[in-house]
């Protein structure tokens, strides 16, 4: 898979804050973006925490969310004429207090072409999308995966 241009980049970044005003107001950030993968950054914040002093568990979730949404967009922007990308479920797993910063990295279960391939068939294509969780020192927090589809769009 080819790197994603600067100017796409900084397009997937800025349409994506755009367009979730919730990630913006948890304050969360782009690391990096490519085709395939993401990486986010939720910054500390006490009025971010829960009972335990970490990250709220839904702040975690939309940092993680929001990094699968990132890779989605980035390699399926430009089928949003023909598609419709949607979440269809989640699920995350706590292993560890976070504290800190908390990072995501999100990557994209299957290829662009194989997506792409289906929906060209007719389907309704799912795809998941593997995040980690981690502090700054690497060490893992949680684990989530977000399966997406891209729903055709009616004809007109």
């Amino acid at each position: 898979m080819t790197t994603m241009s600067a100017e796409a980049a900084e397009m997937v970044k800025s349409g994506f804050l755009a367009a979730v005003p919730f990630a913006r107001t948890l304050g969360v950030a782009f690391e990096e973006i490519d085709h395939g993968r993401a990486v986010m950054r939720l910054p500390d914040n006490a009025d971010h925490h829960n009972h335990v002093g970490g990250p709220h568990a839904g702040a975690m979730f939309t940092l993680a969310e929001s990094a699968s949404g990132a890779i989605v967009i980035g390699t399926f922007g430009d089928q949003l004429e023909r598609a419709v990308p949607l979440a269809v479920s989640a699920e995350i797993h706590y292993r560890k207090l976070a504290m800190g910063d908390v990072i995501a990295e999100a990557k994209l279960g299957r290829t662009r072409e194989d997506v792409l391939a289906e929906l060209d068939a007719g389907g309704r294509p799912e795809f998941p999308v593997e995040i980690e969780l981690r502090t700054e020192d690497g060490t893992v927090t949680g684990l989530m995966t977000v399966v997406w589809t891209l729903k055709p769009n009616k004809a007109s």
